[in-house]
């Protein structure tokens, strides 16, 4: 039984960890046009409990991606310089739709790891009590 518990952990913290790197993408899309804005970066690590590897993940530390933002001509924007010219965002909506796709089937594979080891747990329970 304690095998079918830990798929579970397993699948439910593949999807909480997908779904906080979908919620950073959301948020990256939403800063798309934002001046100075960089693109926020979710790495996963394994969670490690008294020096075992417990199979779960986690999201680590959100980074900035550290590529140069593109510099915009327009004159007539309050944050540009005596040339015209301020610092946009680094944010590439073709990547960040990627990145969502990505998370949502992942998300979609763990939920089914985690509805069948739910039901192999049922029909266990179902063949004890018989």
């Amino acid at each position: 039984m304690s095998d079918l518990l830990g798929t579970i952990m397993a699948a439910s913290s593949g999807m909480q960890a997908q779904a906080n790197r979908l919620r950073h993408v959301a948020e990256n899309i939403a800063n798309t046009d934002t001046p100075g804005y960089r693109r926020k970066i979710v790495a996963f690590e394994e969670e490690i409990e008294g020096g075992r590897h417990t199979g779960r993940v986690e999201t680590g530390p959100v980074r900035l991606d550290q590529t140069e933002l593109p510099m915009v001509f327009d004159p007539s924007h309050p944050m540009a310089d005596d040339n015209g010219y301020y610092a946009g965002s680094n944010v590439d909506l073709v990547v960040e739709i990627a990145d969502s796709r990505e998370a949502q089937r992942s998300y979609e594979a763990n939920l089914k790891v985690f509805d069948q080891a739910r039901q192999m747990s049922r029909g266990l329970l179902d063949l004890l009590r018989k």
